[in-house]
């Protein structure tokens, strides 16, 4: 997601010095008030709990607390709590890497953990609970250190005052504290630690002196993923916990006629089966039972009339043909004045090039389904699942069950995948899980119940990356400088009617549609949009925007190149020119073209280069790919045989994720060339089920990777996302030389 990117945008408008948490957190409540109302007040009282942090000392506010992420068994176990969620990108470990750091704890006597919807564990950067952005480590770097320093600080304060000593004359070191001939270690001094005044101010380390810090380190998680001994939110198992599948309707936003429930009532481990209010206005039917198998027949046995009345009825290829001719017109002017260039010089140009692009609602796909566990209670609730944003789920369930947010306790669960799945500003999920305890309860059935969402569920309930159309006119000379580039987009806004609209969406347009557009490319470019209302529920899908954008970008830029004569690399490079703000562009593509011997290797017979760079969630990634064809005519596919990666994402915290991060984007960005991987819809109903009718990448699919990290000491920026936009068109590109085919829709059409 792009959340935190665009709110310090709209704050440096506000105020060009946002220094103060008050400011940030004034300027949300404004800005979504302002478009939500009423309603939106308890989506922000997470925002306010914290409110009054702002005025206090430094080292006094919950995210500077130690006690809250930091706890030292007498053994000297060091438990670090993530104020995040991780779903697989290992922020649990690389904020355990950054707090260590500076505690110089025993990393062998590290574990991880995770905080949950208290007030300490916002984003200190957001004033909100939100994983999501790639803005984990980047917003929490400075955070982590701190707290490593000041738990450090008061251990040797404890020692000193426990030895009757200067603290100045002790030091700390792989968890022990020591001076003058004495020693202790920090599971000793811990107790007494926390008892010791936070300091305001601590000094941390010259990064020279970094251990853990930019060395590549396994997950903390590592055994217990690889060995299948992870718990995640679909393991949880509570005492007396029922199970509870949900049908939905065929069409999204439909409701019931009528059911017939006996079928099913009579299957064995069948408890009840219960109405539920679902999202977005809809209809449905909880089957309740002991255990996922037997809620699941019942679920089959349920015999449904529908009512599809006063809903709309998607129909894929009719869409697409409207949203094709949306494009053919000017839409809503796109913000800023980098869009807004004169293209009159289109029409006279000596070379034209015109593009238009198709891209398909896409599921997230995330390994583990949706699952959530509701323990409701008259005076309680407890909530376990994996969230992304557990402060604005803990404020929904509130206002769902009449209780107050101290009420509800979130337990934040490591999660199997997310790709922004997870973070739904409505609390889709949760609420509906909460709807079934509370129908529990008014049937008589108290006790803690766990919704789950078969693969073929979560395939078939949304929320989707939307479905979008790009269409370009560029003119340009024979020298390849583009004097006009027309451009137009038509997708869903995918924040529009959420709490995020006030400072994503400005005239009108979603900024999440338009991000990647242009950048680091100085070409005259006038953006429109169009944002039709479609009834399918779209979300933030990993790297947002910059999913079409980026491709679009990138094989224009390469078509040009080509067509002027021009090697792509060379061009790419004139187009970013010496602009300092490209520097980490320009980088991290030399460094991949270095690190593959583009334009020195011999390449096989029937083997291409293809090269595409973009910037993300501020960092940059670069790949230079190898691809051939293989098979003839209509069976002719290709196949990537080799990416190098060049990676700028400032200082690296833990290579190892980086890494990982980047293969883990590769893999899945070939997904989406793939034939048949699309969510396409007829009469309203989502045609794909699981991942037989939307095929993945398998291992023979995957290619030799390198990743290269270009070295850097300035703050850190994310990398869970940045890796995926730019694979797609390497890959395009690389096709573009083998077939002399130009990809323009997604998944590649080569036929």
């Amino acid at each position: 997601m792009i959340i935190d990117k665009y709110l310090h945008q709209a704050l440096a408008t506000a105020n060009p010095t946002p220094t103060s948490t008050t400011s940030r957190r004034r300027f949300i409540k404004a800005s979504v008030g302002g478009v939500m109302g009423i309603a939106a007040v308890p989506m922000l009282t997470p925002l306010a709990q914290a409110q009054n942090a702002a005025v206090l000392p430094p080292g006094q506010k919950p995210t500077e607390t130690p006690g809250a992420f930091v706890s030292i068994a007498a053994d000297g176990t060091t438990t670090v709590l993530c104020n995040r969620m991780d779903m697989g990108q290992g922020i649990e470990t690389a904020l355990a890497m950054i707090l260590a750091e500076e505690l110089e704890a025993d990393w062998s006597k590290v574990r991880t953990g995770f905080g949950n919807a208290q007030p300490n564990y916002i984003d200190p950067m957001m004033g909100m609970h939100l994983t999501g952005g790639s803005n984990s480590v980047k917003n929490s770097y400075t955070q982590y250190r701190e707290l490593g320093a000041r738990t450090k600080a008061m251990l040797v304060a404890a020692a000193a005052k426990q030895w009757n000593v200067a603290p100045a004359s002790l030091s700390a070191s792989n968890g022990v504290v020591s001076g003058g001939g004495r020693t202790a270690g920090y599971g000793e001094l811990f107790a007494a630690a926390l008892k010791e005044p936070v300091p305001a101010q601590v000094a941390l380390k010259d990064p020279s002196t970094f251990k853990l810090i930019g060395k590549p380190t396994g997950l903390k998680v590592s055994r217990e993923k690889s060995s299948g001994r992870q718990s995640y939110g679909i393991d949880v198992s509570l005492p007396g916990q029922f199970t509870a599948v949900v049908v939905r309707p065929p069409v999204f936003g439909a409701k019931m006629r009528s059911f017939d429930s006996k079928s099913a009532q009579a299957i064995r481990g069948v408890r009840a089966v219960l109405p539920v209010d679902l999202d977005r206005g809809a209809k449905g039917l909880a089957v309740i039972a002991q255990g996922y198998w037997p809620a699941k027949q019942g679920r089959d046995a349920l015999k449904i009339d529908w009512d599809l009345s006063g809903v709309e009825a998607v129909d894929s290829v009719k869409q697409l043909a409207q949203y094709r001719e949306a494009a053919r017109s000017p839409g809503l002017q796109a913000p800023g004045d980098q869009f807004k260039a004169d293209v009159s010089a289109i029409a006279k140009a000596p070379r034209k090039l015109s593009a238009e692009f198709v891209f398909p609602y896409l599921n997230h796909a995330q390994m583990e389904p949706i699952a959530c566990t509701v323990d409701l209670k008259a005076d309680s609730c407890a909530i376990y699942t994996a969230s992304q944003m557990p402060g604005v789920d803990t404020m929904a369930i509130a206002a769902s069950t009449g209780l107050k947010p101290e009420q509800i306790a979130m337990h934040v669960q490591m999660g199997g995948g997310g790709f922004g799945r997870r973070a739904v500003p409505s609390s889709e999920y949760l609420l509906e899980a909460v709807a079934i305890a509370k129908a529990m309860r008014a049937a008589g059935i108290n006790a803690p119940v766990k919704m789950v969402r078969s693969r073929e569920d979560d395939m078939k309930a949304g929320y989707y990356r939307p479905m979008t159309v790009h269409r370009a006119e560029i003119g340009f000379d024979d020298a390849g400088n583009v004097l006009g580039w027309d451009h137009r987009i038509v997708s869903q806004s995918i924040v529009t009617g959420s709490p995020f609209e006030g400072f994503l969406v400005k005239d009108g347009v979603d900024a999440t549609t338009t991000e990647g557009m242009r950048d680091p490319y100085n070409v005259p470019m006038k953006l429109s949009v169009h944002h039709p209302k479609v009834n399918v529920p779209v979300l933030w899908w990993r790297s947002v925007g910059s999913t079409h954008t980026a491709f679009v970008m990138e094989t224009l830029v390469d078509e040009i190149a080509v067509a002027t004569k021009q090697d792509p690399v060379a061009y790419r490079m004139k187009l970013m020119g010496s602009d300092p703000k490209h520097a980490r562009h320009r980088a991290a593509l030399q460094l991949a073209v270095d690190k593959s011997g583009y334009g020195k290797r011999k390449l096989p017979a029937g083997s291409a280069w293809g090269v595409a760079v973009h910037e993300s969630f501020e960092s940059v990634v670069a790949y230079v790919v190898i691809a051939r064809m293989q098979g003839q005519g209509k069976a002719a596919r290709p196949v990537l045989t080799e990416v190098t990666a060049g990676v700028h994402c400032n200082l690296c915290i833990n290579p190892r994720t980086v890494e990982a991060q980047v293969e883990g984007s590769v893999v899945m960005a070939i997904g989406t060339t793939m034939p048949g991987h699309a969510i396409t819809l007829k009469d309203g109903v989502v045609q794909q089920s699981n991942f037989n009718d939307t095929p993945m990448p398998r291992m023979g699919d995957t290619p030799k990777i390198a990743v290269h990290i270009v070295p850097s000491n300035d703050p850190p920026k994310g990398m869970g996302e940045p890796g995926f936009p730019p694979l797609a068109p390497a890959l395009a590109n690389a096709i573009r030389v083998l077939t002399g085919k130009k990809m323009r829709e997604m998944p590649f059409k080569l036929a």
